[in-house]
């Protein structure tokens, strides 16, 4: 699949949370919290913020144009809810470096001879409190989303991703029988 990038970014970033969010019927992100262990995303080895969330892929894009064209968004509407993505985008960016640091200082200090489980414990505390910073941040554009979308919108797209979410849920129950070991 080709790789989308440039102004389209933003956007790929709204269908993401937008999915979430409106599906419940208020504007609320995941729970912002480390995931400490192998493979984790906020401890040691951590993949950082960022990961999951279909940014960098067309999908993402293509999901999000059928989702505004699926309410009727207007092209007004459109690029109001760009541009709020596109702020929301650039101050994303500076947080995302700071967790990244913040992480290789992680891993850094689980590779010193003796691990200080107060360092540790102080700077699980400082990504956390970045992690805050950005749901919040992403709390704020879903907001500033609402704003743009009427309350006829909203609903539209909620009652689509509870339909996209009883779908998941059905194709993930047919899956897990499927993996499951015959006897």
């Amino acid at each position: 699949m080709k790789r989308t990038t440039g102004s389209f970014a933003p956007f790929r970033l709204f269908v993401a949370t937008a999915a979430i969010a409106l599906a419940t019927g208020f504007a609320q992100t995941a729970i912002a919290q480390p995931h400490f262990g192998p493979g984790g995303h906020g401890g040691p080895g951590g993949h950082g913020m960022g990961h999951g969330m279909g940014m960098g892929s067309g999908m993402g894009l293509q999901m999000g144009e059928r989702m505004l064209d699926s309410v009727n968004a207007t092209a007004e509407q459109r690029a109001q809810i760009r541009k709020i993505f596109q702020a929301a985008k650039d101050e994303g960016r500076a947080q995302r470096e700071a967790g990244r640091k913040l992480h290789d200082d992680m891993r850094a200090l689980f590779t010193q001879p003796t691990v200080d489980a107060n360092a540790v414990e102080a700077l699980r505390k400082q990504i956390l409190a970045q992690h805050d910073a950005a749901s919040k941040r992403m709390t704020q554009a879903m907001i500033d989303v609402s704003r743009v979308l009427t309350p006829e919108q909203r609903k539209a797209l909620s009652d689509r991703m509870a339909q996209r979410r009883t779908m998941m849920e059905r194709h993930r129950a047919e899956r897990d029988a499927l993996d499951k070991p015959a006897r």
